[in-house]
């Protein structure tokens, strides 16, 4: 053993075994995101129907803002309570850029943070 030459590339997952029975690998225990409550989800299919009714009457760089924070938006999507939090906070700052055409949307958006929590 006293030649072995050992090297490692990456940052990756490094294992070595030595022996034994029944070696399975990593057990990676990964925490999944809570399911939000019904109420979240209801609320983020209603925010999700006013953002895209405003995505027809913003200028092409708030569309493309918009559309980047869509899928941490959607009722059924698995992202972290940050994602989520970045992006109607995202939503809401280009609401408030409209005026009177953008205060549904952070009502909406407002209505969501009291149910997560964030508020």
């Amino acid at each position: 053993m006293s030649g072995d030459q050992h090297y490692y590339f990456g940052g990756g997952d490094h294992v070595t075994m030595h022996g034994g029975s029944g070696n399975v690998g990593i057990d990676k225990r990964v925490t999944p995101v809570p399911e939000q409550p019904e109420a979240v989800q209801e609320a983020l299919r209603e925010l999700l129907t006013l953002v895209r009714e405003l995505r027809a009457q913003v200028p092409p760089v708030s569309a493309g803002a918009l559309d980047d924070s869509l899928p941490a938006l959607r009722a059924d999507a698995d992202v972290p309570p940050q994602e989520r939090h970045r992006a109607l906070l995202a939503v809401a700052g280009i609401a408030a850029t409209v005026g009177a055409l953008g205060v549904p949307i952070i009502e909406a958006v407002n209505k969501v943070l009291e149910l997560m929590g964030a508020k």
